[in-house]
């Protein structure tokens, strides 16, 4: 445990990525194998259940220190992360331990049948033993708050570099549904018989937004040009007559789908298709809010399924008759995807359509319907470019459709997480109606450090009233906000609903009176909600 704490401070206080890399390199050719593997799963979304509620780990944390419920609540607010809090205000301890991260994360998992006196019991025997870094580690995983400004691709490369592999092969490998608790890190990432893991998707294929003017791509003919849709991207799998559907986070979510697996089951042996899962009804894409309404469910009812139909817009195909084609131009695959959609011929398998074009400036026409076509833009791939991994430059580019703006002024704000937990970075904003401000969304980036600073500062000087870690603000400052999308919404008091809301700039020239108001946000529900 104590070198993962170590590990997780190297991450946390660095922004250089060599930095880290060298980090996560050195961890990894030192760790004990099952460590790896926590380490691997810990990073790659595959947390341990949450054993012992917040709550409880408050009361015990005041009885511990001997401080008063009221000054708990005063340290974390100010603090603003409960692990933080908790290894601050906890007595140091005397004793020592040497015990590895996996030993701490079974000992989590035998929480599970025990009441809660025994749960208090096991949980002081830790508080005894470890330093302030590890609690603070330690109560990063049990409260499942375990986050860490570190991507998979950067994992990846790190585990990679530090064994003398390839890249891609270890980024297959980690993808697939495998569990720490049963796996073997030898079995897992080094062997070199892992060809049979029939649910392993491929990692996924990611494309750089446009910085280029259209003269450097050449000839407009060289590219297949594709809506780029609003959905989940995803792979689906048939091999050896079972189906796995996989999203672009590396979450199996075949169950979510049952439409998709029936279709599933026509497929050829062996296929693999990249693509989008949309709702679909009428030959139409759905907005994404009506996606949204399955994506938390655990049960399906036959109302969902009727209310939000789903579909597979296939445009990639990266595997038939269980030989990988990744290496194949896209036109290529693209002629082998549109014969497997014909054979197969099923209303829940889509083929995404192409766009046509004659020249630059006439696919410059066409872009500016996306929102018409429920896209986000345009995906233009080198028709002799392969299915590479990751994110490459040079043949795959997405364009995406400038974002809506409105001007909100800000009303709430609370506290962030991690190096910016003592800091106000998490705003909600309102638009006038009445003479009123009416919350209408929430962003937490865009500004820069400075910025965020400054406006920290006028959220400290200007709080009008706590509720919790929510503080109401005067009404003073004005942000400009960027969203890609819109659609009404009975959840919000504004009744309505932004897609990726984000702070575009703040607008230091314009008064409280100048925002945007109600009517403004209704008229753009008109336009662009449909």
């Amino acid at each position: 445990m104590r070198s993962f704490a170590q590990l997780f401070q190297e991450l946390d206080q660095s922004n250089k990525t060599s930095d880290k890399l060298e980090a996560l390199k050195r961890y990894f050719l030192s760790a004990p194998d099952e460590d790896k593997l926590w380490t691997l799963a810990l990073f790659t979304h595959k947390r341990p259940k949450r054993q012992v509620n917040t709550k409880l780990l408050r009361v015990w944390a005041c009885e511990w220190s001997g401080i008063p419920d009221w000054l708990f609540e005063e340290s974390y607010q100010t603090v603003g992360d409960l692990a933080e809090t908790l290894s601050l205000l906890l007595p140091l301890t005397t004793e020592s331990q040497d015990r590895s991260l996996a030993y701490w994360i079974n000992f989590l998992q035998s929480l599970d049948k025990m009441n809660e006196l025994e749960k208090k019991e096991k949980i002081m025997q830790v508080w005894k033993v470890l330093d302030k870094e590890e609690l603070f580690v330690f109560t990063k995983i049990i409260t499942g708050g375990f986050r860490i400004g570190v991507s998979q691709n950067l994992v990846t490369q790190a585990v990679a570099d530090a064994f003398g592999m390839e890249k891609t092969e270890v980024a297959h490998r980690i993808m697939g549904d495998w569990d720490p608790s049963s796996s073997n890190f030898n079995s897992l990432i080094l062997s070199k018989n892992l060809s049979d893991d029939l649910s392993r998707p491929y990692p996924f294929y990611l494309a750089h937004s446009l910085d280029k003017e259209f003269e450097e791509l050449g000839e407009v003919s060289a590219w297949q040009i594709e809506w780029k849709w609003d959905g989940i991207r995803g792979q689906l799998i048939k091999r050896n007559g079972e189906i796995y559907i996989w999203s672009r986070g590396e979450e199996l979510v075949t169950d979510k789908f049952p439409e998709l697996t029936e279709m599933a089951l026509t497929l050829p042996e062996g296929s693999v298709l990249d693509g989008e899962i949309l709702c679909f009804d009428k030959d139409k894409p759905l907005p994404f809010s009506l996606l949204q309404t399955r994506i938390g469910r655990k049960n399906l009812t036959k109302k969902i399924l009727m209310e939000a139909p789903v579909s597979f817009i296939a445009y990639d195909l990266l595997e038939i008759d269980g030989k990988d084609i990744r290496a194949l131009p896209i036109k290529t695959r693209r002629a082998l995807l549109e014969e497997l959609s014909y054979t197969v011929c099923h209303n829940n398998l889509r083929l995404s359509p192409l766009v046509e074009s004659g020249s630059w400036n006439q696919l410059q026409k066409i872009h500016k319907h996306s929102r018409k076509m429920m896209a986000e833009g345009f995906m233009l791939k080198h028709k002799d470019s392969a299915y590479e991994v990751g994110r490459k430059r040079g043949n795959w580019w997405k364009w995406k459709i400038e974002p809506l703006t409105i001007d909100g002024v800000m009303v709430y704000a609370q506290k962030g997480h991690g190096r910016r937990a003592d800091l106000f970075t998490d705003y909600t904003l309102a638009v006038w109606d009445n003479g009123k401000l009416i919350p209408f969304t929430k962003a937490y980036s865009g500004l820069t450090d400075a910025e965020i600073r400054e406006v920290d500062k006028y959220v400290k000087q200007n709080t009008q009233e706590r509720f919790g870690p929510v503080r109401t603000v005067k009404p003073g400052l004005v942000f400009e906000i960027a969203f890609e999308g819109i659609q009404e919404s009975s959840r919000h008091k504004s009744g309505i609903a932004l897609r990726f809301p984000r702070i575009k700039r703040w607008r230091k020239d314009k008064s409280i009176e100048e925002a945007n108001t109600l009517i403004d946000l209704k008229d753009l529900l008109e336009v662009y909600g449909k």
